[in-house]
């Protein structure tokens, strides 16, 4: 009956985003149909408003919100070439110059902005008449943008961490962030040595002369304002001066002034990045239908005595679940699949003595790399068009980026301090 109930949810849900719902109606349509089997129509969907409002009610879980809001203001524009210029400063003399900017530059947009597929726009767009007109090939140029487009989502403020938060039980938000640093640092230098490789084999080289510090110095003026936005919220939340929620409404304060300062938006602009982020938030609401559900089928019971059955060591369990989690992510967005394996997987690993740190790393980390992935991979289409090319001239590329960024998942699934060395010395755990 679970089980069946599972295959329920993931068969809607996924004809409803194949069809273009928005999530949030996926989400609830979805979590109804599975439990219209086990009670009245109108008690579900009594239950579901209820526990939608519920959902939306609690004080800690508007720094969802207010952290894809902030994101959204970000992407407007005005710190993009900042950032390319700041990195570029700092990393130009390395072969293939270009190549390891866009991947810094997106480790550091991504993280301001909390989105894979705007990195790959904004930074792959500025990268790439740089690129042609070095000669770069246009498919080694989209391989490498797409591919660390996603490193961002780990390094905090991370709206897949907060996220995983929420669909854990309260998850330290403080603690999410401290242990997003070194994996999202790993899937960028898994990328940089690839980058690097490649511009060795393909003779790219780095910006001539010497290294020009007064150049770093300007650059770095420039971009600080950005990056500032990162150091003043994370700093507080970590520091205590300030709550996930208070630092999420700091984080849109200073977006908006940034914005402002920057002549990206306008009132009329501002008008749609509120609409936008205000259907996006809907999620916060509609994730406890679905937890609610799942609960009352028994789901994660079901799902836990599924997988033990098979066997009861815990690395093969934990490649198992690498695997499910690797082929659901390349057609399920990151957000409604962290909704749905986080209450059916959490449970398996903290039976085995996993910290839920761990494994939310783990889970972010490997639906990160479906978001480059076919058949969906909007990261990766989003990378292929901005760098006007195709997927099969990409595709060469990817599976070299795939093999180094699937290596830093072994080593976050399998070394525990990769992701709660941060957390345990500032004492968040």
């Amino acid at each position: 009956m679970a089980i069946q109930a599972l295959l329920v949810i993931l068969a809607v849900l996924l004809v409803l985003l194949f069809l273009g719902v928005p999530i949030s109606y996926a989400i609830a349509v979805s979590s109804l149909t599975a439990i219209l089997s086990s009670i009245d129509l109108n008690v579900a969907v009594l239950t579901a408003a209820q526990r939608t409002f519920v959902g939306m009610s609690k004080f800690s879980l508007t720094a969802i919100p207010f952290f894809i809001l902030a994101g959204n203001i970000m992407n407007q524009g005005g710190i993009a070439k900042r950032l390319v210029d700041f990195v570029m400063a700092i990393l130009g003399k390395m072969p293939g110059a270009l190549l390891v900017t866009n991947i810094g530059t997106n480790a550091l947009f991504g993280a301001i902005s909390g989105s894979a597929s705007a990195a790959a726009a904004a930074v792959g767009s500025m990268i790439r008449d740089g690129a042609d007109e070095q000669g770069y090939d246009p498919a080694v140029t989209a391989a490498t943008n797409a591919a660390s487009s996603c490193s961002g989502l780990l390094i905090p403020p991370s709206n897949a961490l907060i996220t995983y938060s929420l669909a854990s039980g309260g998850t330290s938000v403080a603690a999410l962030f401290m242990a997003g640093y070194i994996p999202g640092i790993i899937w960028a230098l898994c990328c940089c040595v690839v980058g690097v490789l490649l511009a060795v084999k393909l003779g790219y080289k780095g910006t001539p002369g010497k290294f020009d510090w007064k150049n770093l110095g300007i650059c770095t003026l420039r971009a600080l304002p950005s990056l500032s936005l990162i150091i003043v919220v994370i700093g507080g939340i970590i520091g205590g001066v300030f709550s996930a929620t208070e630092g999420s409404a700091i984080a849109v304060a200073y977006a908006l002034i940034l914005a402002f300062c920057y002549r990206s938006i306008n009132l009329k602009s501002l008008w749609k990045i509120l609409v936008d982020s205000a259907k996006m938030s809907g999620l916060v609401g509609v994730s406890n239908i679905l937890g609610w559900v799942m609960a009352f089928l028994q789901i994660p019971d079901a799902v836990a005595a599924a997988l033990l059955s098979l066997t009861s060591n815990k690395y093969i369990i934990l490649l198992i679940m690498n695997v499910i989690l690797l082929v659901s992510g390349t057609f399920m967005d990151v957000t409604p699949a962290i909704l749905i394996f986080t209450p059916l997987f959490l449970p398996i690993c903290q039976s085995f003595g996993m910290s839920t740190i761990q494994f939310g790393l783990i889970l972010v980390y490997n639906l990160c790399i479906g978001n480059i992935t076919p058949p969906v991979g909007n990261a990766l289409f989003v990378g292929i068009k901005v760098g006007r090319t195709s997927l099969s001239k990409v595709m060469p590329y990817m599976l070299m980026y795939y093999v180094a960024i699937i290596g830093g998942l072994l080593l976050v699934t399998f070394i525990p301090a990769v992701s709660t060395a941060l957390p345990q010395a500032m004492g968040l755990m």
